[in-house]
């Protein structure tokens, strides 16, 4: 769980965002901790989901689709919200 020797949040790598953040719920599901350290744990581990849903959402934007035109040319576009592609 977070201790005062862990990295700031926003310090992490994707990865490392999601590996702790597996850590705190198998810890927060095992029950084995103090209610302090739980709360702690929980607290630390929303933090952590944001950072990995904020990585995400900005991987998302990068992301380029190749579609056909109607010419058969292959063409690229960024993902619209649905996760379609964003025709012009």
């Amino acid at each position: 769980m977070a201790g005062s020797t862990a990295k700031p949040v926003e310090a992490l790598s994707f990865e490392e965002a999601l590996t702790e953040l597996e850590g705190v719920v198998r810890a927060l599901e095992s029950g084995s901790a103090p209610l302090d350290q739980s709360i702690a744990a929980y607290e630390r581990g929303v933090a952590l989901h944001k950072r990995c849903e904020a990585a995400l959402a900005r991987a998302r934007a990068r992301v380029e689709a190749i579609t056909l035109g109607e010419d058969g040319t292959p063409t690229t576009g960024p993902l619209d919200k649905d996760g379609g592609t964003q025709r012009h």
